[in-house]
């Protein structure tokens, strides 16, 4: 079996038989994968507390050709995030994060998912009180961004007529984007987008962090997200059980 050392990042894991644990992770190299890590529940184990969740470091990998399930023969840790943990708040916006990438990444190469997840994990682990829900948006639309499916802001997104940043817009999500008054008035379900808001996703998808939310601004464009998703990426009809969570406060600061 080909061994591949890749940086990665623990997003989920759970144990597998008496001894051992199964890890999917997010890889600069091979995208999405799960793993199982033999031996990492025992007492002595050359894994100790490295594979924690969220933790960020190098890991070896023997792959399987063919097969979903590789063999992580070391996992050398460099970030821990506990502080992730000690937060609900920012635990479930990063369970939102790593739910996105675990439904929606490709088992393949894409340097940018990796880089988007490490820079949102890192600014939530230092998020003020009521900070963690922006940071978690900006990240969760720069993943959007990365998968390809960014929405439209600037112009129709069936004509491409251009559409001022100063005015309220008509948003559809099948459209993929925002529409013109023209296009509007013939696409049932579409929601009207203030300036502030579309300049706020245009911020996120450019990686330019913004000020907090209220909370009722805040569910707003959690919904919005959570809907946009729901229209473009989801497979099978499975509920996005981790967004839905954290927009509906769930779970409490």
């Amino acid at each position: 079996m080909p061994l591949v050392t890749t940086e990665a990042i623990v997003l989920h894991a759970f144990d597998y038989r008496e001894t051992s644990r199964i890890v999917r992770l997010i890889t600069r190299e091979l995208g999405i994968v799960s793993a199982i890590a033999r031996g990492a529940r025992r007492p002595r184990n050359k894994f100790g507390a490295a594979l924690d969740l969220f933790a960020g470091g190098e890991a070896e990998l023997a792959t399987a050709v063919g097969r979903d399930l590789h063999t992580l023969q070391g996992f050398d840790a460099h970030t821990a995030r506990p502080a992730l943990a000690a937060s609900l708040d920012r635990f479930a916006a990063a369970a939102a994060l790593a739910e996105l990438l675990l439904r929606f990444a490709p088992e393949q190469e894409d340097p940018g998912l990796l880089d988007a997840v490490t820079d949102a994990l890192d600014a939530l682990v230092v998020a003020p009180p009521g900070g963690a829900g922006t940071i978690a948006l900006g990240g969760a639309w720069c993943l959007v961004a990365e998968l390809g499916f960014a929405p439209t802001l600037d112009e129709c997104a069936s004509c491409h007529t251009p559409i001022e940043p100063t005015h309220a817009a008509s948003f559809h999500h099948r459209a993929g984007g925002v529409l013109c008054a023209s296009c509007g008035r013939q696409a049932p379900g579409t929601r009207t987008l203030p300036p502030d808001a579309r300049d706020a996703i245009r911020g996120w998808l450019g990686r330019h962090p913004s000020p907090a939310l209220d909370d009722a601004t805040l569910r707003a464009h959690q919904r919005l997200l959570r809907e946009f998703l729901e229209e473009h990426l989801t497979d099978g009809g499975r509920p996005l059980r981790a967004l839905l969570a954290w927009e509906r406060h769930e779970v409490d600061a």
